[in-house]
């Protein structure tokens, strides 16, 4: 279903929480007051909150809050199904760009939908409509003096008969890394360190990591441990690339319980 841009709007509005302006008021940390800087996502359903119905489904930008302190809160815009470009054509872009105030952070992980060749909608190619839709995040984020930071993409749960873990998204995260050189932008490398982690958890282990359910095999989308398990290494990869500093992060060794995840009900 198409939807106008209007239409768009009133939905994230009503799902996500809006970041907090300039007159948001600051949080004492270490006798010093610090201005409320919130990490947008931009992204997927790997990302993406999940709703009462889909459950025990978790995007990790569900979880990434439990690893960030108070005053870097995370307004989650990331959508299930969409690509760099949908995303942007269908407006979401905008209202993030409506909302982001000077020292926040515009967090962009897309490549899942990009890679749909069959879907002229969504597709796009990696090292040419690829790149140039990144750049218009990168661009917009940077004129409202908000700092873009890119993600490649969460790996998918796939072995070879060998049981060596193996990448699913060809050239897109090579294309990624090579925009955040030319634009010189922080780079999580998420595909990569999740590779290793599904290679490290090998092909058992890594179910429980999975939407693996009695009526469904999903090696794309993650239960609670999975989404906190990403969730983790994107705030690891944070503090790494100092986007985010050591008081900005909180509990990155710390076990965090599945029953921190909750699943609202979606708005009507």
């Amino acid at each position: 279903m198409s939807l106008t841009r209007r239409q768009v709007t009133i939905a994230a509005l009503a799902a996500v929480p809006l970041a907090v302006g300039s007159t948001a008021p600051a949080f004492a940390t270490s006798g010093k007051r610090r201005k409320v800087s919130t990490v947008y996502i931009a992204g997927d359903s790997t990302a993406a909150q999940k709703y009462a119905a889909a459950a025990p489904e978790t995007g990790w930008g569900m979880a990434l809050p439990f690893f960030l302190q108070p005053d870097r809160p995370v307004a989650n815009h990331a959508v299930n199904g969409r690509s760099s470009k949908s995303f942007i054509d269908e407006g979401r872009l905008d209202v993030i760009l409506g909302a982001i105030r000077p020292g926040d952070f515009l967090l962009v992980q897309f490549g899942h939908n990009d890679e749909k060749a069959e879907d002229p909608t969504r597709y796009t190619e990696p090292w040419t409509t690829y790149q140039d839709h990144l750049r218009q995040y990168i661009e917009g984020a940077r004129a409202r003096g908000a700092r873009p930071v890119l993600a490649t993409s969460v790996e998918r749960r796939k072995f070879d008969a060998s049981g060596n873990a193996v990448p699913t998204h060809g050239d897109y995260p090579a294309a990624m890394r090579a925009l955040a050189r030319e634009e010189g932008v922080a780079l999580l490398d998420i595909q990569a360190l999740s590779l290793a982690l599904w290679q490290e958890f090998g092909v058992e282990r890594t179910k429980t990591y999975f939407n693996w359910t009695a009526t469904e095999q999903d090696n794309t989308h993650f239960n609670p441990p999975g989404a906190i398990a990403v969730a983790r290494l994107v705030a690891q990869e944070l503090l790494r690339t100092r986007v985010l500093s050591p008081r900005d992060v909180r509990r990155l060794h710390d076990e965090i319980p599945e029953s921190w995840i909750t699943w609202p009900q979606a708005a009507a």
